[in-house]
């Protein structure tokens, strides 16, 4: 089995690779083709991924290289991570929404629209490649925005599932919270990419017993540390929201925080630095603890689990994606991508059955869709009236003078990525 990662040269990866040598029976990869065009950090990190494998008795072959061509070659999945303009654009998409007194963070808001008008057009080009070279290949979406940029690969008729760690880094806080193992707790999960929020907390599957409000009560106040919401509003909502839902909850209270610190790409881009400088040391053999600040915790068994399914071995049956809605949730349109738990096989993702939702969440689920239907069309065709009418329907904007500052922004902050401007 060959997979290849693009975007190879991340700092996340030894997290990816320490995972496919943990569950090698799960993924029996005989070979790993990590393709950057950074040729200084690939190397780094070319070289901690093969001492990790060694390390672990894993007999797969890592390779490494800058041509996309050459790397995706024979591949039988394709994991996307990439960061269109590095940390350096994460640090203005953190930053310059302040100015219009809207939250500045990469995936959510107008740092995610500009991430996203980055993004999908390099994402595509790279998906038509992987096209020509094995038509049979899956791909597999890290790459944030992850529902946008799903719905963007999906509408290009390319075999695509995105991915994220919110909802397996809630069943893994879970499960411990609850003294169960991991494969016991089932979320009944609902919304799109980081817009989320956990309905139930089903233990042995599906039509499991729902054990949230115990959990609720037992353990509400960690639950609540954990997504810096005040516990009253997890007790009156009765559900979990991801933690990106502060950003709606707490708006104006994020964007006074943010105004007062250094932002969060300027935490990572020094943790980043110091990574590659371990990932150097030729007797590193195992990922570094400093990886877990990093940030995608439980990303690599995210990604073992996703690709074993869909290539056809023993992957979990349930797994939360991002993929079509196709009728699950009515109130959207079914080619809307929603993250959702999902029967996942070699034939794709086939969302499970939804509950009703809450008006109070599918008045947000529906807003925000409305948001990513202009933020894919921004994307594809350009234009700064595509740009504005995009940020005009964000919930976190919605005010003409705010979006008409916030596009102005964007395009001087992305000139060199727009081939529009």
């Amino acid at each position: 089995m060959k997979l290849a990662v693009v975007g190879g040269g991340s700092t996340y990866t030894p997290e990816l690779i320490d995972g496919f040598a943990r569950l090698r029976d799960t993924l029996p990869i005989t070979e790993l083709v990590l393709v950057d065009p950074a040729a200084e950090r690939l190397e780094l990190v070319g070289g901690l991924a093969r001492r990790i494998f060694a390390r672990q008795d894993h007999d797969g072959k890592i390779v490494t290289t800058g041509d996309l061509d050459a790397g995706v070659e024979g591949a039988d999945a394709v994991l996307l991570q990439l960061r269109i303009g590095g940390q350096a654009a994460r640090e203005q998409d953190e930053t310059w929404p302040l100015e219009c007194g809207c939250v500045g963070q990469e995936t959510t808001g107008a740092g995610g629209l500009a991430k996203a008008l980055r993004t999908v057009p390099v994402v595509l080009d790279i998906a038509e490649r992987v096209r020509r070279a094995n038509p049979d290949a899956w791909i597999i979406d890290f790459t944030n925005p992850v529902g946008i940029v799903t719905r963007a690969l999906l509408q290009a008729g390319h075999k695509a599932v995105g991915l994220c760690n919110v909802a397996i880094g809630l069943q893994r806080k879970f499960a411990g919270l609850l003294g169960v193992a991991p494969s016991e707790v089932h979320l009944d999960h609902v919304g799109l990419n980081h817009l989320t929020w956990e309905r139930a907390v089903r233990l042995g599957g599906p039509e499991g017993e729902n054990v949230l409000p115990r959990l609720l009560a037992e353990h509400g106040d960690a639950v609540a540390d954990d997504l810096r919401l005040p516990r009253p509003v997890l007790d009156r909502l009765g559900v979990v929201p991801s933690y990106y839902l502060r950003y709606f909850y707490a708006h104006d209270e994020v964007v006074r925080e943010l105004g007062t610190k250094p932002s969060r790409a300027a935490e990572v881009a020094a943790m980043e630095r110091e990574l590659l400088e371990m990932y150097g040391d030729p007797a590193l053999d195992e990922k570094p603890a400093l990886l877990a600040k990093r940030g995608g915790a439980f990303y690599s068994e995210a990604a073992v689990d996703l690709a074993a399914s869909l290539l056809g071995g023993g992957g979990s049956p349930y797994q939360v994606v991002n993929t079509y809605n196709n009728g699950t949730l009515p109130f959207l349109p079914d080619d809307a991508v929603i993250e959702t738990q999902a029967s996942v096989g070699s034939g794709g993702a086939v969302p499970l059955p939804v509950a009703p939702v809450d008006p109070l969440y599918a008045g947000l689920i529906a807003h925000v869709t409305a948001y990513e239907d202009l933020a894919l069309e921004a994307a594809l065709r350009g234009g700064r009236d595509r740009v504005f009418k995009a940020l005009l329907a964000h919930p976190l904007v919605g005010q003409y003078d705010r979006a008409d500052g916030l596009t102005d922004r964007l395009i001087a902050h992305n000139r060199e990525h727009l081939a529009w401007v």
